[in-house]
């Protein structure tokens, strides 16, 4: 029997016209030719009567499924009502019928890349510049999608080939441009860009904020005000306004002032504060000491993350991942793979690895203070590698089998050849100086992928920074982090990835032999010093003292810690914990076997214990 119910998706189309077509089965083009009246008529109602312009295209993609018109007419109507499922399913039809409808990719580009599905809104923006390579609109999409990305250098040049393209210059795209350059770190450079931009448009609020939270990265807290002041005027209580300008209080240390402006916020808005406004406001009361509302906020913050966004911790794909590295990264199976050789030619990479907010925001500013030493910051080159591997290989497996390959005669240099295109990414990023001897990489999460990092570097420092497992639980939790397979939505699942990622840390040490260090947050900010020459020794470079004063480094860190590492160094951060043991109560059975094997305790005496053991 013929299922006539509607499809989940709220197209109002039947499941066997919607999400359940079969593409396979769409008439030629040119066969719904007869319906093109009807189409018409719903063209011409879209803008006075959008119920008889759903009606009519519902009637004709009955018949014609892959009418593009219709669809078109369809998805706009959808996408404003507005049924976000509906809309992305009629638009993913559209680009599956016609692969070459710039239009239509576009907009499937854009859809993605406002759901923070970067992955998938990258492969559509791609085909968008292949389709039209003169269209400005396709270069700037690009750019935005690399810029967010965290390969800023690249989108780079998408803007800029998107202002060649234009026959004047964009307000917009040179916002867009220079919010670019503020990622990586040439603030004076995209502080240009932001006066061209204001000048051609003064009154956009989205360049008004771009500006003020550039400044405030810059340290220029007055600078930062008086655009947010002028941002005001043109959208009084705007809410991302009202939100930069809590967080500037906050790095003032004002911190009752910026509570007080989140609060009024809370108010006004109907909905109440969203994800990222309530995890400043936990983040407030943990810095005034008011700890029980600041995890109440916390996790309010997390809950409406998941309402708004659907991301759930992808338990499955890391167990599966985990379990493959495992299985291939044996002693058995590496004792016959070659290594890659370390080219002398090239600045050469410090990998600073750790779960997310372990310090290692702290450890690379430190080190790069130091004049051979450069900072590469969140380089995506190590998951890059992953990807193309099989491709490059030639294999038919997966990664991490897919190495594998390296047994065979034809294969036995290729590990030279990923390491030369991650040093080859390395130039083109512009990461290391004329008088840089190394580079760091502190990419979130490296630590899964250490058998591949040391099979393409053997001779690189590897410096995995360790902190107590509650603090890092409890500092993931406080803030919006999507590394790691989505771990951060919830409290347990943090303390699920924490096991699993050094679980598979500690094989990987049992499995090969590394040039490793682990170096403890704690011990660092007790004893910089010792932390800090014992770092410089293990990587082979001379003492210098300006890697004590970390934080008159002008880098702007591109991570969630960037504000207090322009801070001197601070004592607490250290055992943090000890201010919420109730709330972390649930996830400490998941982390015990962990807080014990790293010398860590839990409890009054968990600072003296930690600080103490070796």
């Amino acid at each position: 029997m013929t299922d006539r119910s509607p499809c989940a998706c709220g197209s109002g189309l039947r499941k066997l016209r919607c999400c359940g077509l079969d593409l396979g089965s769409l008439s030629p083009r040119d066969a719904s030719g007869p319906l093109q009246p009807l189409v018409e008529q719903a063209e011409a109602a879209e803008g006075r009567d959008s119920g008889q312009a759903i009606a009519l295209c519902l009637q004709v993609l009955e018949l014609a499924p892959g009418q593009e018109q219709a669809l078109a007419v369809l998805y706009r109507l959808r996408k404003a009502e507005p049924r976000p499922a509906a809309a992305e399913a009629l638009i993913r039809r559209l680009v599956a019928v016609n692969p070459n409808n710039f239009w239509a990719t576009n907009e499937l580009a854009l859809l993605l890349l406002a759901k923070g599905r970067l992955s998938e809104a990258e492969l559509h923006a791609r085909n968008a510049v292949r389709i039209a390579p003169r269209n400005p609109q396709a270069h700037n999409l690009m750019g935005l999608i690399l810029t967010e990305g965290n390969r800023p250098q690249f989108g780079e040049f998408h803007y800029r080939r998107a202002l060649a393209l234009l026959e004047a210059p964009d307000a917009i795209l040179l916002a867009n441009l220079a919010w670019n350059l503020k990622a990586q770190g040439r603030m004076s450079e995209a502080r240009e860009f932001y006066r061209q931009s204001v000048a051609l448009k003064p009154d956009v609020l989205e360049t008004l904020l771009g500006w003020a939270r550039m400044e405030e990265a810059d340290r220029d807290f007055p600078a930062a005000l008086a655009l947010l002041d002028r941002a005001d005027c043109i959208a009084p209580g705007n809410p991302s306004v009202r939100l930069a300008r809590a967080v500037l209080h906050g790095r003032r240390s004002e911190f009752g002032i910026a509570l007080s402006v989140l609060d009024r916020m809370a108010q006004a808005e109907a909905g109440g504060l969203g994800p990222a406004e309530l995890s400043e406001r936990g983040r407030l009361l943990d810095r005034m000491g008011r700890h029980p509302e600041a995890f109440a906020a916390f996790i309010a913050g997390k809950q409406r993350l998941r309402e708004l966004s659907g991301r759930t911790y992808l338990a499955d794909e890391a167990a599966s991942l985990a379990a493959s590295l495992k299985s291939f990264f044996t002693e058995r199976r590496l004792s016959g793979l070659p290594r890659a050789g370390v080219r002398t030619d090239a600045a050469q990479p410090i990998f600073i690895l750790g779960f997310p907010r372990s310090g290692t925001t702290l450890v690379e500013q430190t080190l790069s203070a130091h004049p051979e030493i450069a900072a590469g910051d969140e380089l995506p080159l190590v998951h890059d590698i992953v990807a193309i591997l099989p491709r490059l290989l030639a294999s038919p497996l997966t990664y991490p089998d897919a190495l594998a390959e390296l047994w065979m005669a034809d294969h036995r240099e290729d590990l030279d050849t990923l390491r030369d295109h991650y040093l080859a990414r390395v130039r083109q990023f512009g990461v290391a100086g004329p008088a840089a001897r190394w580079f760091t990489d502190k990419m979130p999460l490296n630590e899964m992928h250490l058998g591949l990092i040391a099979l393409l570097f053997p001779a690189a420092p590897l410096i995995h920074v360790l902190r107590h497992p509650l603090d890092v639980v409890l500092s993931v939790f406080s803030n919006h982090l999507t590394h790691g397979f989505h771990c951060a939505a919830e409290l347990e699942t943090i303390a699920r990835h924490y096991v699993l990622v050094m679980d598979l840390v500690r094989h990987y040490r049992t499995q090969m032999t590394l040039r490793y260090l682990p170096l403890r947050y704690e011990e660092l900010v007790a004893d910089q010093e010792a932390s800090v020459a014992r770092m410089l020794a293990f990587i082979g470079a001379p003492f210098d003292r300006r890697c004590l004063r970390f934080h008159e480094n002008r880098r702007y860190a591109r991570t969630a810690s960037y504000a207090q590492v322009t801070e001197a160094l601070y004592d607490r951060s250290c055992f943090r914990h000890l201010h919420y043991l109730k709330e972390l109560a649930p996830v400490l059975p998941i982390l015990a076997p962990w807080i014990e094997r790293l010398g860590y305790r839990v409890g009054p005496d968990a600072e003296m214990l930690a600080v103490a053991a070796k």
